[in-house]
């Protein structure tokens, strides 16, 4: 069986996170549960479990930005908009808010 493949790993650039925390949600006053980073850009934003969903509406904004890592302490796994997949990236940078 194939496991199933991100195929747009050419549009990942040499981010720097926007902040600690979910751009939007901190501007607003919002929570949010689980951060990702937009491996494109560097955009903060929050997961779809949290209520404002930030991370998904950057994408959606701007599809040319379909990657995201995680922003979680601990965690290094990469997910893909466009293709709907999780993986990882050997050798990538790991970010994490403090």
């Amino acid at each position: 069986m194939t496991e199933p493949v991100c195929t747009h790993l050419d549009l990942t650039q040499d981010v720097q996170p926007s902040g600690n925390g979910c751009v939007e949600c901190l501007a607003t006053g919002d929570r949010w549960v689980h951060l990702r980073l937009c491996m494109t850009c560097g955009h903060v934003g929050c997961c779809d479990s949290s209520p404002n969903r930030h991370a998904t509406a950057h994408f959606h904004a701007d599809n040319s930005h379909p990657l995201v890592q995680s922003y979680e302490p601990g965690e290094d796994w990469w997910w893909c908009y466009r293709d709907n997949v999780a993986f990882s990236v050997a050798h990538a940078p790991s970010f994490s808010h403090t």
